[in-house]
């Protein structure tokens, strides 16, 4: 890819996996799961609802709309309250640890709906070697967290929000040169905006008694781990395969280990430390197959450059 691309790659990993690391600060000062859902997604509507009023983007289609839904629910809804109570069960370098198995759901997902991105068998050597590591982190019962947690529930969590982002992910590059990036990023929170909103008034209540703290975690993931990783991740789609996108879960888990240990006072435990190595070696086996496989399509088709 060429280095803008890959700028953009880096800025959106480090954005997600500050967002791990906010929620697990937000969790720590008392803020309800669904209200920190809810009031991240708001804030990030507001933001690009601003945008696209200030560039005069013209309304979306129909089509748009339909493709907007279901980015919604299964890019953004499903994922983002999953992984919230996976916080909840797990720390935040275990919780990253499984957003790092995104590209190769993704990869999986491309198999079925993208003929130029076939899973090679190398491919599903990585994905055989990565769950390895995520098997190893559910037999150790480690999660990072001082007072235990519930590591197979943050696991069945995250890797549901994972199959989610990885068939959104695949879907959004199939029609990608039919929205506009902005168009899409605000749809998709102005959907969720609504019904999460419900949600919180119905389950958490009014968020009357949040701290100043909480407020400005809550913030800072709309702001630096919603609306600018959505907006890179879009734009990237439309120059990009949808497998290279996903190499933000190469950083993620790294970034999120990082600074669950350094701000967080979180654990390393030894369950988490071989599991980390395990998909990390899967993601680079299937990450240097898809690069190969790349490689041969572009010397088959002359002129397709990165």
């Amino acid at each position: 890819m060429r280095p803008i691309y890959w700028g953009a790659v880096i800025v959106a990993s480090i954005g997600w996996a500050m967002g791990g690391i906010l929620t697990r600060a937000a969790l720590n000062d008392g803020v309800g799961e669904w209200t920190m859902v809810a009031i991240r997604i708001l804030i990030a509507a507001f933001m690009v609802g601003a945008l696209l009023i200030v560039r005069r983007t013209p309304m979306p289609n129909r089509t748009t709309l339909r493709y907007g839904l279901v980015q919604a629910v299964f890019n953004l809804t499903i994922p983002y309250v999953l992984f919230t109570f996976a916080y909840a069960e797990a720390s935040a370098g275990f919780v990253g640890l499984l957003a790092a198995l995104i590209p190769l759901s993704t990869a999986v997902w491309a198999h079925f709906t993208l003929p130029d991105e076939p899973l090679t068998l190398p491919k599903a050597v990585g994905l055989v070697v990565a769950f390895t590591g995520v098997a190893f982190l559910l037999l150790s019962g480690d999660s990072g967290l001082s007072e235990g947690g519930r590591p197979a529930l943050a696991v069945a969590l995250a890797l549901t929000a994972v199959a989610g982002i990885g068939f959104a992910g695949t879907f959004a590059k199939q029609h990608a040169d039919e929205y506009d990036p902005t168009t899409m990023t605000g749809l998709q929170f102005a959907y969720s905006a609504v019904w999460l909103t419900v949600a919180m008034f119905a389950i958490d209540g009014a968020p009357t008694d949040v701290s100043t703290a909480g407020w400005l975690y809550m913030a800072g993931m709309a702001v630096f781990s919603t609306f600018l990783p959505f907006m890179l991740f879009y734009w990237l789609l439309q120059h990009v395969s949808a497998t290279d996108v996903a190499l933000t879960g190469y950083l993620v888990p790294f970034i999120a280990l990082a600074g669950g240990l350094v701000l967080l006072d979180e654990e390393l435990q030894l369950g988490i430390g071989v599991g980390f190595t395990l998909v990390l070696i899967g993601l680079i086996v299937a990450d240097r197959a898809s690069r190969r496989d790349s490689a041969e399509q572009r010397t088959r088709v002359p002129g397709i450059m990165e």
